[in-house]
């Protein structure tokens, strides 16, 4: 359920965060007639995003055992990969996204601006995308439906409300080392989703090596014990692993984790120094008011 809960909330406060700095915008500039069109396209990546989601929780119904692995398995790399992407994204994109929306929006604001729809749909569905397909994902690892979705859930409506708050300057926040913490801890949990994948890639006949076992733990982490559901929720961690996924988990956390700390270190060495409360949003509102 925390790993849905980070999620939710690390996907839902970019997506927050990139309409706070589109409406501030749009305020400082005066256009605020035009600001429809930017719920518009907020309001339809939502329900693409929606949509997503409920395909891929009922589209599989009908197919053999075998065809759901094979589907389960390869959106689970898809998955991992999106959200991979997503982390180096944002800790590259974080100092120069306010600036890069706002170039956005001078190119389509000509008449009414309709092209601020498709602004609007593209910054937020991308997010929205993500966030689908890795809690599905996440879902199928865990082999639970409820709690990670509320967990995903309540992800997302806090992020909503920190958005606001910083929107409106109330709360001041690093989110440099917001997105850095989070994305550390969000590559193990994607490291889990991808060894969950290979599993059911195995499991379909796909990949060799299903019962040739690096560890079986399960006499000490019993799966359906407490800290064993806590294990599986937060970090899709298997009491019996194959040596494959086991062999996968490895090749994809050391290089990944790697580069993203050193990445890391480098961007908060060439930046200049800033204080908490110097975010995207809270920049783009001062401008505002």
């Amino acid at each position: 359920m925390f790993a849905n809960f980070l999620i939710g909330l690390r996907e839902g406060l970019e997506a927050a965060l990139v309409v706070g700095i589109l409406v501030a915008y749009l305020h400082k500039i005066n256009r605020t007639d035009v600001l429809p069109r930017i719920w518009l396209g907020v309001a339809i990546a939502v329900g693409l995003s929606l949509g997503l989601g409920a395909l891929l929780t009922f589209g599989a119904y009908g197919l053999s055992s075998e065809a759901k692995e094979l589907i389960s398995g390869l959106l689970s790399i898809i998955a991992t990969a999106f959200v991979t992407w997503m982390i180096f994204w944002m800790l590259r994109a974080a100092r120069g996204l306010s600036s890069e929306l706002r170039s956005n929006v001078d190119s389509h604001l000509a008449g009414v601006g309709w092209g601020l729809v498709l602004v609007a749909f593209l910054s937020v569905g991308r997010e929205g995308i993500e966030t689908a397909l890795f809690i599905w994902a996440a879902v199928q690892a865990s082999g639970s439906t409820a709690l990670p979705l509320v967990g995903a859930s309540l992800g997302i409506l806090i992020a909503v409300g920190l958005g606001y708050l910083i929107y409106r300057g109330t709360l001041k926040i690093n989110l440099s080392k917001f997105f850095t913490y989070t994305g550390v801890f969000l590559i193990i949990v994607a490291a889990g989703v991808l060894s969950y994948g290979v599993h059911d890639l195995q499991e379909a006949g796909v990949l060799p090596g299903l019962g040739s076992l690096a560890f079986d733990v399960s006499a000490a982490i019993p799966p359906d014990s407490w800290y064993g559901t806590l294990l599986k929720g937060t970090l899709n961690f298997s009491p019996a692993t194959t040596w494959l996924e086991a062999i996968v988990w490895l090749a994809y956390v050391i290089p990944v984790m790697t580069i993203f700390v050193a990445s890391g270190r480098r961007a908060s060495a060439t930046a200049r120094p800033r204080t908490a409360s110097a975010s995207p949003v809270a920049a783009v509102a001062e401008g505002a008011k």
